[in-house]
């Protein structure tokens, strides 16, 4: 049975409560990306930083997985073949929502990283300037996100199961943001049918063979039904 690899991005977590950073009055519109998205941003202020993705953190803690969430955990354990989801999102919505096998490939708000010695850990609620490291012992604790101008993690993986992919679908991306916007043409490459499920097109939607349009938890959980039901 053919593998599906699902790509997904803040629009599957936004019906959840979870604002992307081009979303009016959330958290991302209170701060400019260069100041809490990027290395030089956590070096020149790192309590700004450490204050803005404590406030997600919680944010993400108060959140639910939706019904898209629950018809991709769904699809993972109904499909008889493998069915693997690579998210751009931070949050572990898929995961309370009963995926596994999620590839994370900007990190998670739930994790510690070690900018000294890259040891990582179970992030506390709050994380503070001048934080050590279990390990080293260095007070250089991060969150363990990947920032603008850093390389996403976990990549030779992802495109191993884009080479072997017989069903690509990307789900509330922008399209915008690379690599994972090339995503398509990787699974294109390896013969795979493609869909882009969204709110609106994203700038890449002519790039797929096919195109659903709606709330991600309205059109998710039929694309599911659809899938299973030609099995």
């Amino acid at each position: 049975m053919e593998k599906i690899v699902i790509l997904t991005g803040a629009g599957i977590s936004a019906e959840s409560g979870l604002g992307t950073f081009r979303d009016e009055g959330g958290l991302w519109a209170q701060h400019r990306i260069e100041d809490v998205a990027t290395p030089e941003g956590f070096a020149r202020n790192p309590a700004l930083v450490h204050g803005f993705y404590n406030a997600r953190r919680m944010q993400a803690g108060g959140a639910h997985p939706n019904a898209a969430h629950t018809a991709l955990a769904r699809l993972q354990r109904d499909w008889p073949g493998e069915v693997v989801i690579v998210t751009q999102n931070v949050d572990n919505l898929h995961e309370t929502g009963g995926a596994t096998r999620v590839i994370h490939m900007h990190g998670t708000l739930s994790g510690a990283l070690c900018a000294s010695c890259e040891h990582r850990w179970t992030a506390p609620a709050e994380m503070s300037v001048g934080e050590p490291c279990p390990a080293c012992r260095a007070a250089t604790a991060r969150p363990d996100i990947v920032w603008f101008g850093e390389m996403p993690y976990h990549m030779d993986q992802i495109y191993d199961h884009l080479a072997q992919a017989g069903i690509f679908a990307a789900i509330g991306t922008s399209g915008q943001v690379y690599p994972a916007a090339a995503f398509v043409h990787e699974a294109i490459a390896a013969g795979a049918q493609t869909v882009e499920l969204n709110l609106e097109p994203s700038v890449g939607a002519s790039s797929f063979d096919q195109t659903l349009l709606g709330p991600a938890t309205q059109i998710v959980p039929r694309w599911v039904d659809d899938l299973l039901g030609r099995r």
